[in-house]
């Protein structure tokens, strides 16, 4: 996985390039002077850090003389070295900058600031593996373009959690299905005390072919809700499956879904209430 070199001008996208980076695993280091490359190199080695980029722009302005002395040692150490340059027209990134209001490093006149700020940064680029124009590119698009360049996977997760409503669904899910309309194993006295974990328990509440046939929609929605997610560029989706104390249905529901939807990477957060008991 190489080591990468994030810059650009202010507005064209690094922060967006950074987080589509750290979200895929990278260590990230921002506003680096290059005198500083080296040693974080060889930090992130001594780690066993193997997806590591570091970005330097006009922020670092004051240290650009030594970026020449820098990129010629780092590349002889880190053959797989990359530079990535990300740029825009002035017209974009007064737009950007109006909306955001935010100040420019170079902070005198922004159109001013832009032009400055493309000589000054013009080592940098003339040193770029990759230049990637983000006039007409939006911030997914820009993530996607990324992806691409580093052949990174999407890593994208559905995490999946149990709970009881009557001690209150949970507040940081982004959907939560109720499964109380399916047979309760709370009302046999030999399963009362056993979970959602157990077999039998399991068995009894998708008993039936209506009992099936809900789970089956259920299982379907819950897919063509987290593919979307996924589809939309994000990296995780969590659902809540609620009955009423947590024991018995939501839990074998959430087991459930977990087998069956293994190939979204699922990740069972938690049975929440499964330990508190109640009915079912």
């Amino acid at each position: 996985m190489p080591f990468v070199v994030v810059s650009g001008l202010s507005g064209s996208g690094k922060s967006t390039v950074l987080r589509t980076l750290e979200d895929a695993g990278f260590f990230i280091t921002d506003n680096l002077p290059p005198e500083l490359w080296g040693a974080m190199h060889d930090l992130v080695e001594a780690r066993g850090l193997d997806r590591v980029a570091i970005s330097t722009d006009a922020r670092t302005r004051h240290f650009l003389d030594a970026l020449e002395t820098s990129y010629v040692r780092l590349s002889r150490r880190r053959e797989d070295l990359r530079v990535l340059f990300l740029e825009a027209n002035a017209d974009v990134l007064l737009k950007r900058y109006n909306f955001t209001r935010r100040e420019h490093p170079l902070g005198e006149n922004l159109m001013l600031d832009f032009a400055r700020e493309r000589e000054l940064l013009a080592p940098l680029r003339a040193i770029a593996d990759t230049v990637i124009d983000t006039t007409d590119l939006s911030a997914k698009d820009l993530g996607n373009r990324v992806m691409q360049l580093f052949r990174l996977e999407q890593d994208f997760h559905l995490r999946l959690m149990s709970f009881g409503f009557k001690n209150a669904p949970p507040r940081d899910v982004d959907m939560i299905l109720d499964v109380r309309s399916l047979p309760n194993p709370y009302y046999d006295p030999a399963l009362r005390p056993r979970t959602g974990l157990d077999a039998e328990v399991a068995a009894y509440a998708f008993a039936g072919a209506e009992s099936e046939a809900f789970y089956t929609e259920l299982r379907d929605f819950v897919r063509v809700a987290a593919e979307r997610a996924r589809a939309s560029g994000r990296h995780g989706y969590t659902v809540g499956i609620g009955c009423t104390g947590g024991q018995h249905r939501s839990v074998a529901v959430t087991t459930r879904l977990a087998q069956d939807l293994r190939d979204l990477n699922v990740d069972v957060m938690d049975h929440r209430d499964m330990k508190v008991g109640g009915h079912g």
